[in-house]
C-alpha cells in the first residue's frame, strides 16, 4: 500500500467533517497551514498541513477554543516539544480508532 504524498481539500475536508470553505478560512488564519498549490490553484495538502490542520481543529473544534485563543496557544506553546506531544495523541487517536473497528469485525466474524 502506497501512502498519499499530497491530499486535496474536499479530501481533507471529509476527513474531518467541516466545508472546504472553513479549510480555506483556517488557512488564512493560521500561518502554519500552508498547502502547496498547482499551476490551476488546486491546493494540497501534505500529512504535514493535514496534521497542523487537525491540531487547530481539536483546539477549536473539541477544546472549544475560539481563533485568538488557538493563536495565542501556539505563540506560546507552539515548539517541536508541544507539537510533538500533540502528533502523539493524533497517533494514538487514529491507533484507537483502527483498533476499534478490527474489534467490530471481529465480533460480526464470530456471530
Amino acid at each position: 500500500m502506497t501512502k498519499k504524498i499530497y491530499f486535496r481539500i474536499g479530501e481533507v475536508a471529509k476527513k474531518f467533517n467541516v466545508q472546504t470553505s472553513l479549510i480555506r478560512y483556517w488557512e488564512k488564519e493560521f500561518a502554519f497551514i500552508k498547502p502547496n498549490k498547482s499551476a490551476k490553484g488546486t491546493r494540497l495538502f501534505t500529512q504535514k498541513d493535514v496534521d497542523n490542520f487537525e491540531i487547530v481543529y481539536h483546539l477549536m473544534k473539541e477544546k472549544g477554543m475560539t481563533i485568538q485563543g488557538t493563536r495565542e496557544y501556539f505563540k506560546k506553546h507552539y515548539n517541536k516539544n508541544s507539537m510533538d506531544k500533540l502528533q502523539v495523541i493524533n497517533t494514538l487517536k487514529k491507533t484507537k480508532n483502527l483498533l476499534q473497528e478490527v474489534r467490530e469485525v471481529l465480533d460480526n466474524a464470530t456471530e
